[in-house]
């Protein structure tokens, strides 16, 4: 009988030979593979998805860049979109009224307009509606038709003026003069101020 045999077993549960049965390890490297392959597949799913948020939240586009960084789908501007025609200086008749204490404004920011090639209309003291009671560096006053071109040709050669339209039916343009002007702007700045006032503007790139 062998020594691997139990005491009181014999018959069919003899065991013969003096070796142990050998017992099968746990199939731990078989989980270990699995466990990654799943682990592969679940981190392929969430990259998946996020791309197709991304693609979603960017409106789907597949176009892709050239070389020098842009998308090769951009469409060149078009031409530059012409200003409104607005008109010249000399177009533009001024009434310069003076609504400050100080004597003498009226005359002399006239004359300086006229310098700038503006045309000159009525010059004196403001209207008692206005006398003394415009604060600011300014007050352009005129018909509804001002606004349209007027307003912004005399309003590059006084910064900080405001604008208001009266039932005058005419094209002039009432300057009333505020407390708080002290000179018109100088010359190079407004004629700087009027020229871009006449660039046309670029329209945006299409992409």
């Amino acid at each position: 009988m062998s020594m691997l045999t139990p005491p009181g077993m014999g018959g069919k549960y003899r065991i013969t030979g003096d070796v142990y049965p050998r017992m099968r390890r746990p199939h731990r490297r078989r989980r270990i593979v699995l466990a990654s392959a799943a682990a592969v597949v679940l981190l392929g799913a969430a990259g998946w998805g996020t791309y197709q948020l991304v693609d979603v939240f960017s409106g789907g586009d597949d176009t892709k860049t050239t070389a020098a960084g842009k998308r090769a789908d951009c469409k060149p501007a078009p031409a530059p979109t012409p200003a409104v025609a607005l008109p010249k200086p000399g177009q533009v008749t001024v009434n310069v009224y003076n609504a400050t204490p100080r004597s003498g404004l009226a005359k002399t920011t006239a004359d300086e307009l006229k310098k700038r090639g503006f045309a000159i209309g009525k010059i004196g003291n403001a209207p008692a509606a206005y006398d003394k009671k415009v604060t600011g560096t300014g007050l352009l006053l005129g018909a509804p038709a001002a606004t349209k071109g007027s307003f912004a040709v005399l309003g590059t050669q006084l910064a900080g003026t405001t604008t208001k339209v009266d039932t005058r039916t005419t094209a002039d343009v009432d300057l009333i003069i505020g407390t708080a002007f002290k000179n018109l702007s100088p010359k190079a700045t407004a004629d700087a101020a009027l020229a871009v006032l006449n660039k046309p503007k670029p329209a945006p790139t299409r992409c």
